[in-house]
């Protein structure tokens, strides 16, 4: 494929939203197409490959195959900074700028797969595929280099090449420094990288303990590991990390993860995947408030179940009204797509739900308790391989429960089950993000075909109207990540075309 269609494009398009209760209960069309700013790549190796907007400034910041840009808020390019090519092979580890490795090497494109902003220090995280994942720090001003850890092997944050197989969360202190909660696939190497761990992020960007484990001792650390028996059992088994977020005094991340289940009438075990959040607390060193909990929805007795995006908002004041919620609540907005087999090749039919995530965690509570009570086993078949019996304990387990160094790490088995308030049946939602305006909460869903659209309240309940609020794009698919977030009044999101793009909604 010539190098000119791998061109790399950027699209800016303002279009008014409907806020009136009345105009987003019936369909609309489209508002007429404005200009379009545009932004060329540079370079034809690939796409961009994450995107984040300064909340202070508004500029925006991509992760993209060899490069970190640096853009204007109308998408001029301010920064650039080279991350790649160079020489490498996934299979030397450590990587051939510790050590000599023996394995042939080849030029290899470095793609991004993780774009943070840490504001404490005024600095990007950008971590890519060179290497088995090391990161740089980049001053937010003009990306010059801070530090890049590579000595050791907690510098060593993945080794799996592709894009989206990563998701960091930082976590701020007032009275310490803040860690960095890093989850990621492992690719069938779990004596390399922990599956999920927290680290420390030193004011120092080449400070020695850049990343290190926030604990570590020969017992105990603030990492999960992958048993080698769970891959006697399932070969391919992997975590793969959809979303992460903290709130209160928790992190949470949402996985979609196999395991082996016996149909119902049947005595052999087949392969599904299940949907899980996890959640741990922010201040836990040992990992031992590991707790995982299945989560879907159904509609008309149809099971979603193949976790495809989230995002995490507010209720709003109309919304929790008929939740029964505060307008301050947390409501998880989640897209699954049907069934349970297919994680790659996901059937088109999907659905767009919501979870309180105050339901959730009252969930987890519930089998804390009665795991400290004695009852039952600690349900984690992947962690534990064989059950182990919850043990009795005289203790008392609010809100805030942190976990002992016992009924650690803990599986719930009942699926927490979410609300369905949209679904579609030919055009796969792949992506979403939400917000509160004028007390709505309105939802936006990319889809397989690179439409995006507007999810709204009706006139009685949550939501009946569905508005196409982007022009096709020509795009591939708009997935998990897509979608960044609403800063300074537009609506940033990625759409993974041959090249990507994006669209900025003003409200």
């Amino acid at each position: 494929m010539s190098a000119a269609m791998w061109k790399w494009t950027f699209l800016i398009s303002h279009l008014l939203l409907s806020t009136m209760m009345s105009s987003l209960a019936r369909q609309q069309p489209p508002h007429p197409k404005r200009p379009f700013a545009t932004f060329p790549g540079e370079q034809a190796e690939g796409t961009f490959n994450h995107l984040v907007v300064d909340e202070k400034t508004g500029h925006i910041y991509l992760g993209a195959v060899n490069r970190i840009y640096k853009l204007s808020n109308d998408l001029k390019v301010l920064v650039t900074h080279q991350t790649g090519p160079d020489q490498d092979n996934p299979k030397c580890y450590p990587p051939r700028i510790v050590q000599t490795c023996n394995e042939p090497l080849t030029l290899t494109n470095n793609i991004n797969k993780v774009l943070l902003i840490d504001y404490k220090e005024n600095r990007l995280i950008a971590c890519g595929s060179l290497y088995q994942g090391i990161c740089k720090l980049l001053r937010l001003e003009d990306l010059f280099k801070l530090g890049e850890p590579f000595h050791k092997k907690e510098h060593y944050l993945s080794g799996v090449n592709e894009s989206g197989s990563v998701f960091g969360v930082i976590v701020s202190y007032s009275h310490m420094d803040d860690n960095l909660f890093i989850a990621t696939a492992v690719d069938g190497k779990p004596e390399y990288f922990p599956t999920i761990s927290s680290r420390k992020l030193t004011k120092n960007s080449e400070a020695d303990g850049m990343f290190a484990y926030v604990f570590h001792d020969e017992f105990v650390a603030s990492m999960i590991k992958i048993p080698s028996d769970t891959f006697t059992i399932i070969p391919d088994f992997d975590i793969y990390y959809i979303y992460g977020f903290s709130s209160g005094n928790f992190v949470y991340f949402l996985t979609l993860q196999p395991e082996m289940i016996s149909p119902p009438g049947s005595t052999t075990k087949e392969q599904v995947y299940t949907s899980k959040l996890v959640r741990l607390c922010k201040e836990d060193a040992a990992f031992n408030s590991y707790v995982e909990v299945p989560i879907g929805c159904e509609k008309n007795g149809v099971e979603y179940r193949l976790l495809q995006a989230a995002y995490l908002s507010k209720a709003g004041a109309i919304l929790a009204r008929s939740l029964g919620a505060s307008p301050d609540d947390d409501i998880l907005f989640t897209v699954f797509s049907k069934g349970q087999k297919r994680k790659m090749k996901s059937l088109d039919e999907s659905a767009l739900c919501i979870f309180i995530l105050k339901k959730i965690n009252d969930r987890i509570k519930e089998r804390l308790q009665s795991c400290y009570r004695g009852e039952g086993t600690l349900d984690l078949a992947w962690l534990k391989v064989k059950d182990i019996p919850c043990s009795s304990a005289l203790l008392t387990i609010d809100d805030n429960f942190c976990g002992l160094d016992m009924n650690a790490p803990l599986g719930v088995s009942e699926m927490v089950r979410g609300l369905p308030i949209f679904t579609e049946d030919r055009d796969r939602m792949t992506s979403v993000i939400a917000y509160v305006y004028k007390n709505h909460s309105l939802a936006f869903v990319g889809t397989k075909s690179g439409k995006m659209k507007k999810v709204g309240p009706a006139q009685h309940g949550f939501p009946k109207s569905v508005l196409l609020v982007a022009m096709e794009t020509g795009c591939i698919e708009m997935n998990g990540e897509h979608f960044i977030g609403l800063v300074h009044g537009y609506l940033f999101c990625d759409l993974n075309c041959i090249g990507w793009c994006k669209i900025a909604l003003q409200l």
